[in-house]
């Protein structure tokens, strides 16, 4: 693991260093985050840790325990199943409604994501994918007034479902696949299509499905 340097706060640079190390498979899924040791490791006190690992647990990457170190986060399959049930619902659902009124701004915007999609991936830059991937299902909810849904697939894109991603390693092998899928759903939105964008959804989400369970 990487040490920190001066330009930036140290609680952030130690929780960015700790989210890359998740990231990386570097810190495993369960793995004991022991604060002696991972603190002479990067050279930092334990205050700045103890935030960093805050912050990571509010990303759902970690598990704070009482008395015990924390973890790197684990998923049962179950679980995931769950979340991207609910997830499907929510993302097809908010397409039905914003498909016929997206804007050429927010149609603008999107295409941009996408395309930086494919630059992260070119550099391997899987980091940035997963926070591109996030932002372009958050876009398409910008024309829905129903802020309570919007809030629902924020929390479906964030936290718990985007820390599974990633310590699935899958990233590598999917990410390609991803942006491929997110361009489908891109094409049927500036056509107007309700239909084939709630199909392109529906595709994509499945798709996922089958990525985490191989």
């Amino acid at each position: 693991m990487k040490k920190i340097h001066k330009k930036m706060s140290v609680t952030e640079q130690t929780y960015d260093l700790l989210r890359q190390s998740i990231f990386s498979g570097e810190l495993s899924p369960d793995q004991e985050l022991r604060e002696e040791k991972i603190a002479k490791q990067i050279g930092v006190s334990r205050t700045p840790l103890r935030d960093a690992l805050r912050r990571l647990s509010m990303d759902g990457l970690v598990v704070l325990r009482n008395g015990k170190p924390a973890k790197v986060a684990t998923f049962t399959m179950e679980s995931s199943l769950h979340l991207m049930e609910v997830r499907t619902l929510l993302e097809t659902h908010n397409l039905r409604t914003v498909t016929p009124i997206l804007s050429k701004e927010i149609i603008g915007q999107l295409r941009k994501n996408v395309s930086n999609q494919r630059k992260a991936i070119a550099k391997e830059d899987y980091e940035t994918f997963v926070d591109l991937d996030r932002d372009f299902h958050l876009l398409l909810t910008k024309a829905n007034r129903n802020k309570k849904l919007q809030d629902l697939i924020l929390q479906m894109n964030s936290g718990d479902y985007r820390a599974f991603i990633i310590l699935s390693n899958t990233l590598p092998q999917s990410a390609d696949a991803a942006c491929g899928e997110h361009e489908s759903i891109l094409e049927a939105v500036q056509d107007g299509g309700v239909e084939r964008a709630v199909e392109a959804m529906n595709v994509h989400m499945n798709n996922i499905v089958k990525r985490i369970t191989q």
